[in-house]
């Protein structure tokens, strides 16, 4: 996507968090209001419509603000985006949600699936190339405003039934050097989950395979999310080790 200056990434950078905590399509008002940019209102109009024409702003039609598209919230994690440190009291709670199981694989990816959906409050999902598939926290996802769109919740749910759906996406995670991937839009292979984002880490033993991680709206806190779905895949990939 087209390079940008300063100015259009602070201001976009404000949009999409602001997006993140609000799930409410962001005005000029609201940027200049709550945010000091620097600059004056119409330029932030004028800024936004250069972002719009450039791919990484869109307006829905029933209203003048405006929402990150998928390749935004992709700019935003990968160079906008300062992550959140987890605390050792988050650290501890989800270690010990799965320490007493981290003999019996099947037993802690329930446990592991469980404290990931309760720390993340979205829906967690993990993989193995066995052919088992665990999820928790799927009442979460209908907290979220995107979802009360009946369809799609239902694309979502659908694929929970589809193993070799997930197992195709996570198995192109071992293509890759970092164990972590985040997927947006198109990137879950087709228009079906377009408004969904996750991420998702891989984990193996010397004789399993698998991947967990989280998938909501696009508008995740990736900054939170982030660093307890790598954490998770490194205490997984530890205990892989008695399996």
């Amino acid at each position: 996507m087209p390079e940008l200056t300063e100015r259009q990434l602070h201001i976009l950078k404000a949009i999409i968090e602001d997006y993140i905590e609000t799930a409410e399509p962001v005005g000029s008002e609201t940027l200049d209001k709550k945010y000091n940019l620097g600059v004056s209102p119409a330029t932030i109009r004028n800024e936004m419509v250069k972002l719009t024409h450039l791919g990484y702003l869109k307006q829905p039609h029933t209203s003048a603000g405006r929402t990150p598209t998928s390749g935004a919230l992709k700019l935003y994690v990968d160079k906008l985006m300062k992550l959140k440190e987890l605390s050792v009291a988050e650290e501890v709670t989800v270690r010990q949600k799965i320490w007493d199981y981290r003999t019996e694989m099947d037993k802690m990816l329930r446990e592991a699936t469980k404290a990931l959906a309760r720390q993340s409050k979205t829906m967690s999902l993990a993989a193995t190339e066995d052919g088992d598939i665990y999820t928790s926290g799927m009442g979460n996802i209908l907290e979220m405003p995107e979802f009360y769109d009946i369809d799609i919740t239902r694309h979502l749910l659908d694929t929970l039934d589809e193993y070799g759906y997930w197992w195709n996406i996570f198995s192109h995670l071992y293509d890759n050097p970092d164990p972590l991937a985040i997927l947006l839009g198109e990137e879950f292979g087709g228009q079906v989950l377009k408004e969904c984002g996750g991420v998702f880490v891989r984990f193996s033993s010397d004789t399993h395979r698998g991947a967990i991680g989280v998938v909501g709206s696009s508008r995740l806190d990736y900054s939170h999310i982030i660093p307890l779905v790598r954490y998770m895949g490194e205490l997984i990939s530890d205990m892989a080790k008695n399996w």
